[in-house]
């Protein structure tokens, strides 16, 4: 989270796409923000850092594995992604950031001059001052085909898909129980992975966690020029990607509540600025998708301070689906993928044995049970 007052101020004053909020729900943002704040502290943000990079260092190899098995590779990219800059200032900020982590990580980059990208990118009418090409990130040209695929190899691999309501978990002496279509399913543990509903079942229980909830929105586009790799538009705050249904523009946070309704104001500025630099076309979509991530001042998964028996698997940040397979290979933990139009979907740890539960539009499994639940 920014910490600058500049630019928290241009926050405020509603002077950057990257983030907009609502006034009316600032007062149930506040506590959550304000830990957000404190954990965004440097030394506080290198800590996690650390231990969120090890996570995202097994991400590549765990989802390759998955990938093979699943015969998604068509899906799949591994030749990074660029960002476009307007501004000298905000070039050579990123530049400067970009080459702490490469010292700190490894993060492997190239500077472009605007020829450079030009060339990378024919597409494009006006490539600003240049580019910054990440080399190693991998990209998704469908993300809920890609869940799809993982859910076939789970069922494939023996495992069941069961329909059944979040909201009824409980916990009577040491066993968990959620109300499935055929009775009652019961566990020695339950997963908690609910993304930004997560702290509204814990409540129930009584337990809160502070969460930013980030809603997001994105369109596709077709008909218009095309892009080679995803292309983050760093002054208008936004990222446009080629995806199988054409280009696709995915806005900022916005903070609002799951069940708010849509305001597209980031969208419209982003569509407007993304014609600025390439033919975008016509929308694919009637009314543009959101949804809301979850995000905590303190990424993570597995036990927390939560109900006995209880594991959450909500804390990952915006990046679950991508990293959350490098916490695949930790015993005694479930993890999670980020689907951008479905939600998180959760693969098998390798000893965890316990019940998983869901929300809408959202899955979570465990190995050793075989049952993966959905709502």
């Amino acid at each position: 989270m920014p910490r600058d007052w500049p630019e928290l101020l241009q926050i405020a004053t509603g002077r950057t796409n990257d983030v907009r909020y609502r006034a009316m729900t600032l007062p149930r943002h506040l506590g959550p923000l304000l830990s957000y704040w404190w954990y965004s502290a440097p030394k506080r943000h290198d800590r996690i850092s650390a231990a969120y990079a090890e996570i995202i260092a097994r991400a590549a190899p765990e989802h390759d594995d998955m990938i093979s098995e699943a015969g998604a590779f068509a899906l799949v990219r591994r030749d990074g992604f660029r960002a476009l800059f307007r501004e000298q200032a905000a070039f050579d900020a990123e530049v400067a950031a970009a080459e702490v982590l490469r010292v700190a990580h490894g993060a492997k980059f190239s500077v472009l001059t605007p020829q450079e990208l030009k060339q990378a990118e024919p597409g494009l009418r006006d490539a600003g001052l240049g580019g910054l090409h990440w080399l190693e990130s991998w990209t998704v040209s469908d993300p809920g085909a890609l869940v799809e695929a993982y859910a076939g190899l789970f069922e494939r691999m023996g495992g069941t898909i069961v329909r059944a309501d979040a909201a009824s978990l409980s916990e009577r002496n040491g066993t968990w129980s959620i109300a499935g279509p055929d009775g009652s399913i019961d566990a020695e543990a339950a997963v908690v992975a609910l993304g930004p509903w997560s702290p509204d079942l814990l409540k129930t229980l009584g337990y809160r966690f502070p969460m930013v909830r980030k809603r997001g929105y994105h369109r596709h586009y077709a008909g218009g020029g095309g892009l080679d790799l995803p292309l983050r538009d760093v002054a208008g705050g936004y990222v446009i990607a080629p995806m199988r249904k054409g280009l696709r523009i995915t806005t900022g946070a916005e903070l609002a509540f799951p069940d708010d309704k849509p305001e597209p104001v980031q969208l419209a500025r982003a569509e407007q600025a993304a014609r600025e630099i390439i033919d975008l076309g016509c929308p694919v979509e009637a009314e543009p998708w959101f949804g809301t991530r979850p995000c905590m001042p303190v990424a993570g998964l597995g036990n927390c301070a939560a109900p006995r028996g209880a594991v959450d698997a909500f804390r990952a940040r915006p990046p679950g689906f991508y990293a959350g397979a490098g916490d695949r290979a930790h015993p005694g933990r479930v993890n999670e993928r980020r689907d951008t139009e479905r939600g998180p979907v959760g693969l098998p740890t390798r000893s965890f044995r316990g019940l998983s539960g869901s929300g809408v539009g959202r899955r979570h499994l465990c190995e050793d049970t075989k049952t993966l639940v959905r709502d």
